[in-house]
């Protein structure tokens, strides 16, 4: 009753301010005359501050997201997939890479990718990040700080080399891996993205000698990861036992936390390559969302088939190896060519993964090959029959960027980039595992590998299950 009688008390107060305040605006005087330059410039002023906020914005919560991928997605992912007494040795080597990486992207990695140079490596203007600082560098983005930039590109460089640790878990000293992954990082990873991603760059799609769609990083991520996580991984040798002796995850719940993290995280990898709060930033986002659950869905249905039973490593797996193949594409196709691109590349890796890799034997302890070697190369070539136009005219305004948009060269751009990263891949690989295994040894001896990687490498275990 008391609130009744206020609200009939308040009401007609409140009507007569409304109306004061309506007859102060009519009543308001219109501008005496047209707006002046100085005025017009103050207004383009506020609109390009206001754009660059809102870009600058979503570029650092993608930074951080994509750094979420690696600790604690990537970590989480392969950690609850390795033996329980090698959590913390393989969990380390993702840490490792978030540590080491970042100061050799500060003092040459930056430069070497994304400097100015030569068709196949930047040159050395931006060691030490010189040069790099809060004012847009308009060859890659017009609206963000280039130090903005640099820290969201550095994140990719974190993931990339981590991604390799999942051929050779269980089974490498963390020393070399710690040397073999920081030349790695240089040799192998700065080049790739400066022919893909750089300015002049040989497979660069603006001006490249062939011009390969690349959106956030099949080839320069994905593929380098993966075909040298192969070549790692046959180069070591199988693990003790394999694959007679079960080596079955310790910890489903671990990895289902971490891959479910990947998938929120490369919202950051993909959407956030638009490089700024835009259209082409939502159409990249639903289209990882799309292709991830498509895989998913892909690789279920086909262990389903082949082993009776959908397990919950073949949905993250599948999930995991969707974000791989629309990673390329996700800026330049449709939400439909999503789905497809998806179903596709949970099928084929899941074919990779049961049936080539049981043909021929090696031991690729967490499938990185697997998913991203095989995702990786699968997405980049039908990336360029789906690209088009309608989302991202990559080639000038009218025209076609795909085959099926009418464009049907790219699928030679495609496959030139992917040639071109398998090559670098395996040859850079394999010397930089020649020169560390000649120097210091690559593998653990059979004791420290019996012991487990936790007491062997770190002196400490993931689980104390006395206290």
């Amino acid at each position: 009753m008391r609130c009744r009688s206020l609200s009939l008390f308040v009401a007609p107060i409140t009507l007569g301010f409304s109306t004061i305040a309506l007859a102060q605006t009519t009543a308001a005087p219109a501008p005496s005359g047209p707006a002046t330059q100085a005025q017009i410039a103050q207004l383009q002023q506020a609109v390009q501050n206001a754009q660059s906020a809102g870009d600058s914005g979503w570029m650092l919560v993608s930074a951080a997201l994509v750094l979420l991928m690696t600790g604690p997605g990537l970590a989480l992912f392969y950690g609850g997939l390795v033996r329980k007494k090698n959590i913390l040795g393989t969990m380390m080597q993702s840490f490792a890479m978030m540590c080491l990486v970042t100061v050799l992207w500060a003092v040459a990695g930056y430069s070497l990718a994304f400097g100015h140079g030569s068709a196949f490596i930047g040159g050395f203007e931006h060691v030490f990040l010189r040069g790099v600082g809060l004012a847009p560098n308009t060859d890659y983005a017009a609206t963000i700080p280039e130090q903005t930039y640099m820290v969201y590109q550095l994140m990719f460089a974190i993931i990339t080399p981590a991604l390799i640790t999942g051929a050779f878990a269980e089974r490498m000293k963390f020393s070399s891996m710690a040397v073999f992954l920081s030349l790695w990082s240089l040799i192998v990873y700065s080049p790739m993205a400066h022919m893909v991603w750089g300015v002049g760059g040989f497979l660069n799609s603006n001006g490249g000698r062939f011009p390969s769609l690349d959106f956030a990083g099949g080839t320069v991520v994905h593929i380098t990861s993966g075909v040298s996580a192969l070549v790692t991984c046959l180069y070591l040798g199988k693990r003790l036992g394999y694959p007679h002796i079960k080596m079955a995850p310790h910890s489903m719940v671990l990895s289902f936390i971490g891959a479910c993290l990947l998938w929120v995280g490369w919202f950051g990898f993909n959407a956030g390559s638009a490089l700024a709060a835009s259209s082409l930033a939502t159409s990249a986002f639903i289209n990882t969302h799309f292709a991830a659950a498509a895989a998913a869905i892909g690789w279920s249905i086909a262990e389903w088939i082949h082993n009776g039973k959908p397990t919950a490593l073949g949905a993250i797996s599948g999930s995991v190896a969707g974000l791989v193949a629309i990673t390329p594409a996700s800026g330049f196709v449709q939400p439909m060519s999503a789905l497809a691109i998806g179903l596709l590349a949970g099928l084929f890796c899941f074919f990779m993964v049961f049936v080539v890799k049981g043909i021929f034997g090696y031991d690729d302890s967490l499938d990185a090959f697997g998913v991203h070697g095989a995702g990786g190369t699968l997405g980049a070539l039908l990336t360029g029959l789906f690209a088009t136009r309608l989302i991202n005219p990559a080639f000038g305004k009218d025209a076609p960027t795909g085959a099926f948009d009418g464009h049907w060269g790219q699928l030679f751009n495609q496959f030139a980039g992917v040639a071109i990263a398998w090559v670098l891949s395996i040859i850079g690989t394999l010397i930089l595992l020649f020169l560390v295994d000649k120097t210091m040894g690559l593998r653990v001896s059979a004791e420290d590998e019996t012991i487990g990687l936790d007491l062997s490498q770190h002196n400490e275990e993931g689980y104390d299950l006395n206290s």
